[in-house]
C-alpha cells in the first residue's frame, strides 16, 4: 500500500511539473498573437487591444479599442482559468467576438502564454513580485 501511495504522488508531481508555467516559453507562443496584439512597453492597439494589465481586466475596457458588443457585454473578468478557457476557443466562449483566431489547444503552450501575459501590468511594465 505504501509503495502505491509513494507511486501516485510522483506522478502526480510529475504532471504538476509538466504542467509548470514558463513566462520565457510564454513569449515564443505570444508569436502567435503578435499580428493582432501587442504588450510591454509602448504597447498598442492593432487589430486586437493591447494586452497590458489583462491579468483582473474586464472584458471590452481595453482604452482606444473598438470592441464587438458580444465582447463589451460578455461580463468576462480576465482570470488565469478565464484567459484559459478564451483562448482554447475564443468564438465559443463568446460568440460575435471579432477574434477570428483557431484557439491554442496545447495545454502546457496556454499555462505558459499565461504566465508570460499575466506578468504586465497596465502601463506594460512587469509587475514586482
Amino acid at each position: 500500500m505504501r509503495t502505491l501511495i509513494v507511486a501516485t504522488a510522483l506522478v502526480v508531481a510529475s504532471a504538476s511539473a509538466a504542467l509548470a508555467q514558463d513566462a520565457e516559453k510564454g513569449k515564443q507562443v505570444f508569436n502567435m498573437c503578435l499580428p493582432c496584439h501587442s504588450i510591454g512597453p509602448g504597447a498598442e492597439n492593432k487589430i486586437g487591444p493591447d494586452l497590458n494589465g489583462i491579468d483582473g481586466r474586464h472584458s471590452g475596457t481595453a482604452a482606444g479599442y473598438e470592441y464587438s458588443d458580444a465582447n463589451k457585454k460578455s461580463g468576462i473578468v480576465w482570470t488565469e482559468a478565464n484567459f484559459k478557457k478564451y483562448i482554447n476557443d475564443p468564438q465559443a466562449m463568446v460568440p460575435g467576438t471579432k477574434m477570428i483566431f483557431a484557439g491554442i489547444k496545447n495545454q502546457q503552450e496556454v499555462n505558459d502564454l499565461w504566465a508570460y501575459v499575466s506578468q504586465f501590468d497596465a502601463d506594460g511594465n512587469i509587475k514586482k513580485k
